[in-house]
């Protein structure tokens, strides 16, 4: 069983937020935005159930992953039109482009391999897919792949209730306080994913077994060096969440305390 980071296989943030040059002292947490901390996105209640079929998929079949991303996307616009509209928040579809190699600085990207990535551009509001080596295509039958597209749209739907441009302004003066800021949004990310997931499951041919396996597969920083996604047990338990409640109001980071999101 291969365990996986969630910095090697999504790439889905955008560039990393820098800490400002000050040297002032971090302000108190939680954030005080009201679109991070009082999003209206928290107030619209779970996710429409809907239905979403998974097409075939073969070991090393890079075609057939390409389309088993695009019918997950197509699920994914269905639950998050209804949803969106009907609360009263601005929708659009996601833009996507599959590409045999993201181009290195793409959108601020930093991929330089041959392997599988993702990448969400909260400018043009497009998600690039890099179908490659590595677990993407050795075990597409898990609900990796799922997950993957559901946590790329999550960016989308940050982009589009205004969190995103929220973290853009909120103050970062040390890199341990941008780095917290960082992982509340992938977090949430993650979490909005698999609320997703929970609005249409059950799902055929899907049982706890293969919700079970999944949780084992997902890793946060390993290094020891690095947290700007969060220890392994901090992603666990937001994506168990967000599954737990298909409610975005659950996935809300923002208001959590430090140690939630560490």
């Amino acid at each position: 069983m291969k365990i996986l980071p969630l910095v090697a296989l999504t790439a889905a943030l955008i560039a990393p937020l820098p800490a400002t040059a000050t040297a002032a002292a971090a302000s108190a947490y939680p954030v005080k935005h009201p679109k991070l901390i009082a999003n209206p996105l928290y107030e619209a209640g779970v996710l429409p159930a809907t239905t979403c079929t998974e097409p075939p998929v073969k070991r090393h079949d890079r075609a057939l992953v390409r389309d088993y991303i695009d019918a997950v996307i197509a699920c994914l616009e269905t639950t998050w039109e209804q949803h969106l509209t009907n609360a009263g928040l601005p929708y659009e579809p996601v833009k996507v482009r599959h590409m045999s190699r993201i181009p290195k600085g793409w959108c601020g990207s930093n991929v330089t391999d041959k392997g599988s990535h993702a990448w969400y551009c909260p400018k043009n509001r497009t998600v690039a897919f890099q179908v490659g080596n590595g677990y993407w295509v050795e075990d597409p039958s898990s609900l990796w792949l799922l997950f993957m597209t559901a946590s790329m749209y999550g960016y989308h739907v940050q982009q589009l209730t205004g969190i995103t441009d929220a973290l853009g302004v909120i103050p970062r003066p040390t890199k341990a306080e941008s780095r917290e800021q960082s992982r509340r949004y992938t977090l949430q990310s993650g979490c909005l994913a698999t609320a997703f997931m929970k609005s249409v499951w059950p799902m055929e041919g899907r049982s706890t077994k293969d919700w079970s396996y999944f949780v084992t597969l997902v890793a946060g920083d390993s290094d020891g060096k690095h947290s700007w996604w969060g220890k392994t047990s901090t992603v666990r338990a937001w994506i168990k969440r967000g599954f737990a409640t298909g409610d975005p109001g659950s996935c809300n980071t923002w208001s959590t305390s430090s140690s939630t999101v560490a």
